[in-house]
């Protein structure tokens, strides 16, 4: 047994690593990344795209932007904690209603802060909304000049927020890359009409039983977090599933699993990689205060023995990593294993050959 395997005793680290696709059989395609996880935070595009390279194998980016655009079975928008998140389309309509009633007021607020009166958002979201009916995508640059045109204010967050209020009223989602950036277009013109009503029940108990399958072992302060509603809900829908689940001597909850393959191999994880957003706190994963910048920014991160090791970046293409300790508290296997990520990273990265 290493090192890292007796300091992970109660198999905590092993357990939410495979719940997210960090070790067993890797994911065939984007949307099976996406649905595992539920909803991955996505206000880092190249973010995103590596949360999808680092639980698959032999995907490229483009895949990625292939399921935004052709396929349309990813989307993004506004839905966990206020915060832009990738999600599966057939989970975007659920999500939405349970999470985009947390999120009106504040923006209310945040609308006022920025000088958009409440009759000047209420133009806002009409302008936008008549722009994508007229035109098909747009961008945000080109949304902005529209509602530029129609006297409303965007500077500042001002158009952040506009588009903030049509998100969560279901108007709009983030749906194709058009010239390497994800275009707007209407929920009704991408995804067409709402599957199912919407029952409220039902849906806080699918978000605790999916939340789980991606991110489980878990309490309920980490379910509310994550998703940023009210402890009361997430305890409800945990209490619908509680027939499904088993409680863990230190009290958190999980669906049954089999025995566990064990800490990951070594990973490079991109920046706001889920495994830093899962839980009530990241000492976990041994990222507390070290990985996450003052102002909030999410570091790539080296994943060694389940626990992080190090940030990286990539100036001007090139991988390089920048390890907690001088010299790095790994051995040739380790330093090898990371090699093959950097080199792997490029490779998703790059451009695909035509």
């Amino acid at each position: 047994m290493t090192a890292a395997q007796l300091a992970d005793g109660d198999g905590l680290v092993a357990a939410r690593l495979a719940a997210q696709g960090l070790t067993g059989p890797p994911a065939l395609d984007p949307v099976d990344v996406v649905g595992r996880l539920l909803a991955v935070q996505a206000q880092d595009p190249r973010g995103l795209r590596l949360t999808i390279r680092s639980r698959s194998r032999a995907l490229h980016a483009a895949d990625v932007d292939r399921a935004l655009s052709a396929d349309r079975s990813l989307v993004v928008t506004w839905l966990n904690r206020g915060t832009l998140h990738l999600v599966r389309a057939e989970d975007y309509w659920w999500l939405r209603e349970l999470t985009a009633p947390a999120m009106a007021a504040q923006i209310r607020r945040r609308l006022t802060q920025e000088g958009v009166s409440p009759d000047a958002a209420e133009r806002g979201v009409a302008r936008i909304e008549r722009a994508l009916t007229d035109e098909g995508p747009l961008s945000r640059a080109e949304l902005r000049e529209r509602v530029d045109a129609a006297g409303v204010p965007t500077a500042g967050q001002a158009m952040i927020y506009l588009l903030i209020v049509a998100s969560t009223r279901g108007l709009v989602v983030r749906g194709p890359v058009v010239g390497g950036e994800q275009a707007y277009v209407l929920v009704r013109d991408w995804l067409g009409p709402p599957p199912r009503a919407f029952d409220r029940d039902a849906a806080l108990a699918e978000l605790a039983r999916r939340y789980l399958a991606g991110h489980g072992p878990a309490d309920d302060r980490d379910l509310a977090r994550w998703v940023g509603l009210p402890l009361r809900d997430a305890r409800r829908g945990l209490a619908a599933v509680a027939a499904e689940l088993v409680t863990r001597p230190d009290g958190r909850l999980d669906l049954p699993r089999g025995e566990g393959p064990g800490l990951p191999a070594p990973r490079l994880l991109g920046p706001f990689d889920p495994v830093l957003h899962g839980w009530n706190g990241r000492d976990w994963v041994g990222a507390a205060g070290r990985v996450v910048t003052s102002n909030g920014i999410f570091r790539p991160m080296i994943l060694v023995d389940g626990q992080a090791a190090g940030t990286w970046s990539m100036p001007a293409g090139r991988v390089e990593l920048a390890p907690f300790t001088d010299p790095p508290d790994w051995g040739p296997a380790v330093a090898a294993a990371l090699r093959d990520e950097a080199a792997d990273v490029r490779r998703f990265l790059a451009p695909r050959p035509a």
